[in-house]
């Protein structure tokens, strides 16, 4: 009884905004009154009042607590990185994503209807597709013009005739729906190329439903899990054919970093056990389909495909594409590759096709459709454009075609002569969505809301309608929902009487067998990325301990010597400080100064701090899958908040040296963070071997050219000199600890040089980098990888002894020190070489190829 609902409730049901006269109102479940009038409790659809019956007892305020929950998803979605890459005219943007608090509540006998619909239109859709690339009787019969169907670019003729892997075309379907006015509803697009959101359908449930758990639990919503095993278990099924019953390799193919989706195609990657690659990761020889991994070549049996058709092979389908994979086509056709879904969809996304639909569902599976479409009249045939083209008006005009890249545009009709080119146009009955309940600054207010709904094929081709789904919602009615252009989300609750399928995700009890296939090969690109996000998180804390050396240097460059002015400066440069040709310390430290500080902050600078920060975080973009959450936020963090500390007036201006260096001091416990996330939080395979090889690398770069300029500018006779190097080198404190107040040079080799104990030592450094490289693994069947790499270091300490040293005096000393930094120097940058020869770009000549 309304009456009875609690504090929580009361406030859903009283402070609710009327909704449109004519559409229909989830939360009150009929059409809104044209007075506008408020709405009482007593109007709350049966399931919402059991919805507010079950919110959690506030302790204070209702609406503050409300207000609270929301405030704490938006909290959690931040802390998770949860993103959506929104384009505009400077390119792509990360925005965190945008999800409601209040979820939309299905009802089990409205859900039967929907689910029965949906699964109907997946098993004709399949049925199409069939026979659209077999016997073509729908083309023979009528029942489908060929101007519809052969002059769409998404028929790809290439898989005439062909039998995909597994023998289905279609694995996920997705359908966008919505309500009409009295409460029914229509089908407004399907999607089936590569149906997005799936990875976000799993975080909104995770998110929404720790805020009102005892509604989940006792509403008896749904879960999602086994709809997700149903699809890796047909497309495992279907790979393992083409495995010839070995277990198979399935792998999550994205367009990249730069999708408007990737946060969730990294996520969905991660919670299906899925490793996610690139085109670019991918190869095919021989007509099948190799993972490229630091390892060789590793065969792929099935990809669960987000890359759109027309992108997937540059050779036969779209040669401007570098997303896909050349000869992936061949490998199609040749059934080596089993795929979700099957190349040669995309036609079914024409909003043409929705006015056959129903005659072709009578001929290919007997019955009527059960779910209908919005009305479409399909220019191209004369008697309907005649039918409509005096009726244009509450309507839509849409492209048959694929128009800029998207599967369907709207367009003006007033602009577009229909009659010069019939067939490109399709005009559609115009939907005035139902409203869902979004709670936000104290009220509920109705908005447009249409939900994906995803069919998924299992084992034998059985078709399962996901419980649940992912609803978007629009800010006002003449907006769209898609949250490229401003949409929001919610969680969607499908309700049942019947028991809840528990299932769960969460991994089974293992055998022996299972342990020993469990091995996740590392990808070439996860490899190069992991390499390189070691170097520059190397890289970026090398240049932010020399700028907060050099700053304050900058304004007391009289009390420091000729020589280490010198010096400081040519490392600055040689480090990217400062830009080639600027007047030395020496010569003007107040131009050098302003240099120093202007090229801080410039991320487009190859070598500033603000470069680094940013590839750092770039690296970390394409690890997602790879990295935890807190990881991630910290990559984020440093590229994106360095500018802003160090700039806080806006880009462009130069900073303070006050302001510079907070900024410093600020990234540089980050990327002490960084490197013990690096170091404590990663498992220790072979793509974590290699970022730990990466950032020796550059340490071993850093630290030779550091003492190298030292050297050559004879800087190090004065305590000063040596202070500045024991702080770029990290070991201040163990150097005073062990040889007190002396400051000569063979107490500085004893530390900085011979020392392996000392991680920032020569010696420390090539310990740890030999240990590192003979633990790579070796390539395809060669052996001898990680010894050839071995080759090219000395084979114990830094290639120097005490007794090498003994004879020498300090000339003698620094020229033999001098040398060996320059080899050590040459020799890093030439092992860096052929790691990325070896592992990333697999020369040939290398027998690549792993069972």
């Amino acid at each position: 009884m309304p009456g009875a609902l609690p504090p929580a409730g009361e406030v859903l049901a009283r402070r609710v905004l009327p909704a449109d006269a004519g559409v229909w109102d989830e939360l009150r479940g009929a059409p809104g009154a044209a007075g506008g009038r408020p709405v009482g409790p007593a109007a709350l659809r049966p399931v919402w009042q059991r919805f507010a019956a079950l919110m959690p007892a506030p302790e204070g305020d209702p609406a503050a607590d409300l207000d609270a929950r929301r405030a704490r998803i938006g909290e959690r979605i931040r802390r998770d990185g949860i993103t959506h890459n929104v384009f505009g005219p400077d390119g792509a943007a990360a925005r965190p994503w945008s999800l409601e608090l209040l979820p939309l509540l299905l009802e089990p006998a409205e859900w039967a209807v929907i689910e029965h619909g949906l699964r109907q239109r997946a098993e004709l859709l399949e049925e199409m597709l069939a026979d659209l690339y077999g016997p073509q009787r729908l083309l023979h019969e009528g029942l489908l013009p060929p101007a519809l169907l052969l002059r769409h670019p998404g028929y790809v003729r290439a898989m005439r005739g062909v039998r995909p892997a597994g023998g289905q075309h279609l694995r996920i379907v997705a359908f966008d729906i919505a309500r009409s006015g009295d409460g029914g509803w229509r089908v407004v697009a399907q999607r089936t190329q590569g149906p997005s959101g799936l990875g976000y359908v799993l975080h909104n449930r995770l998110l929404v439903s720790a805020q009102f758990p005892q509604a989940f639990r006792e509403l008896g919503v749904q879960h999602l899990a086994s709809s997700y095993r149903h699809l890796l278990d047909g497309l495992e099924e279907a790979a393992r054919g083409v495995a010839g019953g070995a277990a198979p390799r399935i792998a999550l193919l994205t367009p990249g970093p730069y999708s408007e989706t990737w946060f969730e195609q990294a996520y969905l990657a991660r919670y299906l056990g899925l490793p996610l690659v690139e085109g670019s990761d991918l190869t095919v020889r021989q007509e099948r389909l190799y993972l490229r991994t630091v390892e060789g070549l590793e065969p792929v049996h099935g990809l669960l495909r987000r890359v759109d058709d027309d992108w997937c092979d540059p050779l036969e389908l779209r040669p401007d594409s570098a997303l896909g994979v050349p000869g992936l086509v061949q490998a199609a056709r040749a059934g080596t590759v089993a795929m979700a879904n099957a190349l040669g969809s995309a036609f079914l996304e024409s909003p043409a096709l929705q006015g056959f639909l129903p005659g072709v569902c009578q001929r290919l599976l007997g019955q009527a459709l059960a779910l209908p479409s919005l009305p479409t009249w399909w220019c191209g045939e004369r008697a309907a454009w005649d039918d409509v083209r005096e009726r244009l008006g509450g309507k839509l005009l849409r492209s048959t075609f694929p128009h800029g890249g998207r599967t369907s545009q709207v367009h003006d009709a007033a602009q577009v002569h229909v009659d010069d080119d019939p067939d490109a146009w399709t005009v559609q009955g115009r939907l005035r969505f139902g409203r869902a309940p979004i709670w936000g600054d104290g009220a509920v207010t109705p908005r447009p809301a249409m939900v994906r709904v995803y069919a998924i094929a299992g084992p034998g081709g059985r078709w399962r309608v996901l419980p649940g789904g992912m609803t978007r919602v629009a800010q006002r009615e003449d907006q769209s929902v898609s949250m490229q252009r401003g949409g929001t989300s919610l969680d969607t609750w499908v309700l049942t009487d019947g028991e809840v399928d528990t299932f769960s995700m969460l991994p089974q009890p293992l055998r022996v067998a299972d342990i020993a296939g469990r091995r996740t090969p590392v990808g070439s690109r996860t490899g190069e990325n992991l390499f390189w996000l070691g170097r520059y998180t190397e890289r970026s804390e090398q240049a932010v301990r020399l700028a907060q050396r050099l700053l304050p240097l900058c304004r007391a460059a009289v009390e420091a010597p000729a020589p280490l002015q010198r010096a400081l400066s040519a490392l600055a440069v040689r480090q990217g400080l400062a830009p080639f040709g600027v007047p030395t310390l020496a010569q003007s430290a107040l131009l050098f100064e302003r240099a120093l500080l202007a090229a801080l902050g410039d991320a487009d600078g190859a070598f500033s701090i603000a470069f680094d920060l940013r590839a750092l975080q770039r690296s970390a973009q394409a690890l997602r899958e790879r990295l935890s959450p807190e990881q991630w936020d910290l990559a984020r963090a440093l590229g994106e908040g360095f500018v802003q500390a160090l700039c806080p007036a806006g880009p462009g201006t130069l900073p303070r040296v006050e302001t510079a260096l907070a900024a410093l001091d600020q990234a540089a416990l980050q990327l002490a963070a960084v490197t013990g996330a690096q170091t404590d939080h990663m498992t220790r395979d072979a793509g974590w071997r290699l970022l730990t090889v990466g950032r020796l690398l550059e340490r071993l770069l850093g630290l030779t050219a550091t003492l190298e300029e030292l050297l050559a500018a004879d800087a190090l006779r004065h305590d000063h000199g040596v202070d500045v190097l024991l702080e770029l080198f990290d070991s201040a404190i163990t150097f005073r600890a062990r040889h007190q107040r002396h400051g000569d040079l063979l107490a500085l080799v004893d530390v900085l040089v011979l020392d392996d104990t000392n991680p920032r030592s020569l010696a420390g450094v090539l310990r740890r980098l030999r240990t590192e490289i003979s633990r790579l693994p070796a390539v395809g069947d060669d052996d001898g990888g990680p010894r050839a790499l071995l080759g090219a270091l000395p084979s114990q300490g830094a290639g120097l002894s005490l007794r090498d040293l003994a004879t020498a005096g300090d000339a003698g000393l620094a020229q033999a020190l001098l040398g060996r930094c320059r080899d050590l120097n040459q020799a890093a940058l030439g092992l860096a070489d052929v790691v990325a020869q070896r592992h990333f770009t697999l020369a040939e000549g290398l027998a690549q190829v792993r069972a």
